[in-house]
């Protein structure tokens, strides 16, 4: 099963692509998508949904995870990143994919092990579960980070799912 995540953003948006197959995750793919920050706001956020939909049609994941937007001191701020936010929420759907929404604490603890870790060690872990993945864009990073973060939730609900039927198959 192929598996997408998206760390949106305004400036850039990271996009990563893993495959899981059982409890072992490989890497397939990463980008970032960074519009012209000269360019006008529908424009941009154009731009990242047609690198979106590309790097879906590309890599055809079977679903989809996208980072939650904390809450910024600045309105604005904030505003337009749930404009991009929007954007990585549509364009999976759009495909026909599910889309799973996940706390950046929650990404960051699946994959370092503490909710509190910083773009550093996230990317550094990254490479350690993903090995041979050379990460240059913190953003790709954290998206692959998010890809993983969603693969370990569904392997966990499988799990729970198979123990429950063979409970439910006991005389």
């Amino acid at each position: 099963m192929r598996l997408i995540g998206l760390d949106p953003g305004l400036q850039r948006t990271g996009w990563g692509v893993i495959a899981l197959a059982g409890n072992r995750l490989s890497h397939v793919a990463h980008g970032t998508i960074a519009p012209p920050t000269g360019l006008p706001l529908a424009e941009r956020l154009l731009r990242i949904h047609e690198g979106l939909m590309a790097a879906i049609k590309l890599h055809e994941p079977e679903s989809a995870a996208v980072e939650e937007t904390f809450v910024n001191v600045n309105p604005t701020s904030t505003l337009k990143l749930g404009l991009a936010r929007g954007v990585a929420l549509l364009v999976p759907a759009i495909a026909g994919l599910s889309v799973a929404e996940y706390q950046p604490a929650e990404v960051k603890k699946s994959v370092v092990g503490t909710g509190g870790a910083d773009k550093k060690q996230v990317q550094a872990m990254v490479q350690r579960l993903l090995p041979g993945t050379a990460i240059k864009s913190a953003d790709a990073a954290d998206a692959l980070a998010i890809a993983i973060c969603h693969a370990h939730v569904l392997t966990t609900k499988r799990r729970i799912e198979a123990g429950r039927a063979r409970a439910e198959a006991r005389p």
